[in-house]
């Protein structure tokens, strides 16, 4: 099976399951905001989040799975099982007991980092809440390591079902918590689903393992040439993954200080613009990685070329019509899904501010999304991390400059331009790096696209009112109206996504 087949395959199963945890995760962010609104008991919730994340994401998220995957998977296509499994056993030993320890300390520092460092500006009481919050969830952050290499280590096997039911057993331990604990527990009981999510996350993968052949011994492992070789890939990968958390820190305290409920309506609209890129971009990268890895481990660059450079084209060529789309549609989308019970129209109206500026960078976090694990196949971290750390430096010195006329939508504007320049400049270097990305070919696809796209925009701007004047049937039916002028749009301008497709999904 060709490479592009591999990748549309893998990719399709994906979609179609981030499709149903998209949707669980809208239910999810429904029932939250449903019960809570944008009250300070959510934004106390939204900010005890940072840490688990920070703790996981440097420990045992992104940094570790970007560096450990082309490692695991070189040894694969060179049919080394047993170096293959040791590295494993090392690697899933080390994120036990690193993240196990750090997240103990930070639940007894607690108190001091929402004091010092979240929330300095909130009252004593939210602060102690945010705490109290913050040590239920760093229970996750070690689950969700092991979770995370198992998910790496299916991957490499091109083994996709368990790791992508993993997020929808994480939002359905979530859901759970809303409407089972939340009721008696208050946000406390939310804050127990998170973690009731994670253990779903990482049990539903356990016959993947077993599929696999997987095998584990205890074991350090800090001698080996691989451990090495997987901690120098990390390091650098931290280094960046460090600088988004920071970012997020500096954006929780700049909003929280704007008032209650601001901080809560800029999080409900960075996931409605996440939702899209998960079920788009991220299955795409993440069924592209273990062949790109593979096609560097081999040395094969013009298959290289050629597969990173059309799944790029599909991926934009998906991503224009969906940001156009929520940003003409942005106030009846967030009203039907969310103006409801605590929720008002002042929730929507301050959501939607942050949710235009959001939408605008949605191709560009998809672009990122997939050239960044470019760079991590070819065993180089230390590029996307030196781009990714300039970019979250210009996304807080905007974010910085912006708040002040355009409020917690300047957060989210800084975060769009910061995004754009970094994806720009990461499409060059790859291009250099790999002596070319025939971008003449993918490149006019991409443009045919944007040029759907401005036509889809000035079709359907028109009725906007009107389907926000008119709830669930007016969206609904603005939705299918802009999907159908694109794909029109397309065909005139000679662009075949469905032809294209099914070429490469069929056996």
């Amino acid at each position: 099976m060709s490479p592009l087949r591999t990748i549309a395959r893998a990719a399709t199963l994906l979609m179609a399951a981030y499709l149903v945890n998209g949707l669980l995760g809208l239910l999810r962010q429904i029932l939250i905001y449903g019960a809570f609104g944008t009250s300070p008991e959510l934004d106390a919730y939204w900010a005890a989040f940072r840490i688990p994340d920070l703790l996981f994401t440097l420990m045992a998220g992104g940094a570790l799975i970007s560096a450990f995957l082309p490692v695991f998977a070189t040894h694969l296509a060179r049919g080394e099982e047993t170096p293959a499994w040791r590295l494993a056993s090392a690697v899933l030993t080390t994120v036990a007991l690193g993240v196990g320890g750090s997240s103990i300390l930070a639940s007894l520092a607690a108190p001091w980092l929402v004091k010092l460092l979240l929330a300095p500006q909130v009252p004593p009481p939210q602060q102690q809440l945010t705490a109290s919050l913050m040590r239920i969830m760093l229970i996750t952050p070690t689950v969700f390591g092991i979770s995370g290499i198992l998910m790496g280590i299916l991957q490499a096997h091109q083994r996709f079902l368990w790791t992508a039911l993993a997020p929808i057993m994480y939002n359905l331990g979530i859901i759970a918590g809303v409407l089972c604990l939340a009721p008696r527990g208050g946000v406390h009981g939310l804050a127990w689903g998170v973690v009731l999510g994670a253990f779903f996350h990482l049990l539903i993968q356990a016959p993947g393992w077993w599929q696999v052949h997987g095998r584990y011994q205890p074991r350090l492992g800090w001698r080996d040439p691989d451990v090495r070789e997987v901690i120098a890939l990390m390091i650098p990968r931290m280094l960046g993954l460090a600088a988004i958390q920071v970012n997020f820190l500096v954006n929780t305290r700049l909003v929280s200080g704007l008032g209650p409920g601001y901080l809560a309506a800029l999080n409900l609209a960075w996931q409605l613009m996440l939702q899209p890129q998960i079920v788009l971009a991220q299955a795409m990268a993440t069924a592209a990685f273990p062949t790109l890895s593979t096609l560097a481990a081999r040395e094969e660059r013009g298959a290289l070329r050629r597969t990173l450079g059309e799944t790029l084209a599909v991926l934009l060529g998906i991503t224009f019509p969906i940001a156009a789309g929520m940003i003409l549609l942005r106030r009846p989308l967030i009203a039907v899904l969310f103006q409801r019970g605590a929720f008002s129209g002042t929730s929507t109206e301050w959501t939607a501010q942050a949710l235009q500026f959001y939408a605008m960078g949605l191709p560009a976090h998809a672009g990122v999304e997939l050239l960044a694990r470019a760079f991590y196949a070819l065993h180089d971290t230390r590029t996307p991390v030196g781009v990714g750390v300039g970019a979250m430096a210009l996304n807080i010195a905007l974010s910085l400059a912006w708040i002040g006329p355009l409020g917690h939508g300047g957060v989210a504007l800084a975060n769009t331009v910061a995004t754009t320049l970094e994806g720009i400049l990461l499409l060059g270097l790859l291009a250099r790096r790999l002596e070319g990305l025939d971008a003449g070919q993918w490149g006019r696809t991409v443009g045919q696209a944007g040029v759907a796209t401005l036509a889809m925009s000035l079709a359907l701007g028109p009725m906007v009112p009107w389907a926000t004047d008119h709830g669930w049937p007016g969206l609904l039916l603005a939705v299918l109206l802009g999907a159908g002028i694109y794909g029109l749009a397309l065909q005139c301008v000679g662009v075949s996504w469905i032809r294209w497709a099914i070429r490469r999904i069929r056996p």
